[in-house]
């Protein structure tokens, strides 16, 4: 049996985690998708642990709430089109649930007796995402009883785009397979080369064949905030839901993740069970309760983080985070180009904040994806997990690498947040 431990001991074990644990606020972390959080997100999040409530009641939580309804409202308008006119939604534990939820919704809109039935004997269902989107889908596919073989991967171009022609081929030939095509995840700033599809072509191939879609705008949705970049999200006001996690590119603490969809009252359909003990009709403010939209039964008030951090700093101060975010993966991306010696290479031009890049060691200078061989692309191969191993090593700057679309490792230089220097 373990014994209380003395509150010094307990001081000192809080000193070694601060002391060993990796600091994601530091200038020099580009390894992810998240970095510095704000200090008002900080607090907020300081003030919704110290409230300790549930959000899934109005009578337990009546502010947080109100706030989020407000804050959706506020999302919603920033997406504009049908979302602004009618939207529900939740604040949800990341972004992969997120991207569970408009999954598990397009399931059950396609299959009406899923909830009760089950899906034996039910249509073959088949949903599309790119060869570009993030692995959560295939969590979802796998979590919902999808499955691995009923999630396609359509094929994307060379920037990382989904193509939307593929897109309508993959669903032909899945309804003359006997399935039935119900859900389009595409994406808002790919995970890697930080790509936006095509939406408003999506759109259309999903409007003429009944499909659900979704966008994973996780990590590439702040462009909505920016009048300079939100065109980049052109056509995303006509999906049927999106996600977004402001816990990327602006500021909020983790986490902090926002799932919409443009159909009311759906989320309650499918997710209630009107559970007696919490959920009785006649009780005070019964209508404002929405804890049986979510899957969940507990749900922290994550949204106050969010809701926070944009009081503080306006619509104005939130669109410059972003744009500072872009324009330092521009400057770092031009002085790749324009330096003479041939030791940086791009390897692929930035769509979002993310800098892919090689470091060419001197005897493979000057290096050309296109004309290079496979040796000297082998070689490449080793070069970024040995530079990443060194700097893990000395405690130095963390930027992450990986290989992709049969090119060999590069460095993924991730600007998440506006303070890094130039």
């Amino acid at each position: 049996m373990q014994s209380p431990t003395p509150p010094e001991a307990l001081v000192e074990a809080i000193d070694l985690v601060l002391k060993y644990q990796v600091r994601t606020g530091h200038p020099l972390f580009f390894n992810q998708l998240y970095a510095r959080a704000d200090p008002v997100a900080i607090a907020a999040d300081w003030v919704v642990t110290a409230t300790n409530t549930n959000s899934f009641t109005y009578e337990v939580s009546p502010v947080y709430t109100l706030i989020e309804a407000e804050t959706l409202r506020k999302i919603a308008s920033c997406i504009g089109g049908a979302f602004a006119d009618a939207h529900d939604g939740l604040f949800v534990p990341g972004g992969s649930i997120s991207n569970l939820y408009a999954m598990h919704l397009a399931h059950h809109r396609a299959n009406p007796d899923l909830a009760t039935k089950g899906a034996s004997g039910g249509p073959r269902c088949v949903a599309f995402t790119s060869d570009q989107s993030h692995y959560s889908y295939l969590k979802a596919a796998k979590v919902i009883g999808l499955g691995s073989d009923n999630l396609v991967s359509v094929r994307s171009d060379g920037r990382g785009r989904m193509l939307a022609d593929e897109l309508e081929v993959s669903i032909l030939r899945a309804k003359a397979d006997g399935a039935l095509p119900f859900f389009v995840g595409s994406t808002a700033g790919t995970t890697v080369l930080g790509a936006y599809d095509p939406f408003d072509e999506i759109s259309a191939v999903c409007a003429r064949h009944g499909l659900w879609h979704h966008v994973d705008a996780c990590w590439g949705g702040g462009a909505l905030l920016s009048e300079k970049h939100r065109h980049a999200m052109a056509g995303a006001s006509e999906a049927d839901s999106l996600a977004w996690n402001p816990h990327k590119m602006s500021g909020a603490a983790l986490q902090c993740s926002a799932f919409l969809n443009r159909h009311p009252g759906l989320l309650a359909r499918v997710n209630g069970t009107s559970a007696a003990y919490l959920f009785q009709p006649d009780k005070l403010n019964a209508s404002l309760d929405c804890g049986d939209k979510t899957i969940q039964c507990g749900r922290k008030a994550d949204v106050f983080k969010l809701w926070a951090l944009w009081k503080a700093k306006g619509d104005a101060g939130m669109a410059r985070t972003v744009d500072a975010c872009f324009a330092l993966a521009a400057f770092m991306a031009g002085r790749l180009r324009a330096d003479p010696s041939g030791q940086w290479a791009l390897a692929y031009e930035p769509s979002c904040s993310n800098v892919c890049f090689w470091y060419v060691p001197r005897r493979l200078r000057p290096f050309s994806f296109a004309a290079s061989t496979e040796a000297q692309r082998a070689e490449l191969h080793g070069v970024a997990p040995h530079i990443k191993g060194e700097m893990q090593r000395r405690g130095d700057a963390m930027i992450g690498f990986q290989a992709a679309n049969g090119r060999p490792n590069f460095f993924r230089m991730v600007f998440a947040h506006a303070d890094a220097v130039r």
